[in-house]
């Protein structure tokens, strides 16, 4: 025995997929919306004149954009983040 799934005639194993396949696919994934981020950061090159708290300054339109994104995913995940702590703090009352 191999440990190989065994085959009968005319039907193939199926296997389950694993983390690692997963993980292949996220980084497939993420590859490409890197490309399309870089695309559109590289299609949008022109100044943009930014003012924030009475701050301002010049950025590549691209380049601002990704960063309202960027911050608009850490804001999600910080109430996502309290969200889950809230939850966990309630099934461990929920134990006792």
């Amino acid at each position: 025995m191999t440990g190989a799934p065994e085959r009968t005639a005319g039907t193939q194993a199926k296997l389950k997929p694993t983390r690692i396949s997963g993980t292949w696919v996220a980084v497939l994934a993420s590859i490409v919306v890197l490309i399309v981020l870089l695309v559109f950061i590289l299609q949008n090159l022109a100044d943009a004149t930014i003012h924030f708290l009475g701050a301002a300054g010049t950025l590549p339109l691209g380049v601002a954009l990704l960063f309202a994104a960027i911050a608009g995913a850490i804001l999600v995940a910080l109430v996502g983040a309290a969200r889950i702590m809230q939850l966990r703090r309630q099934a461990k009352r929920g134990l006792r």
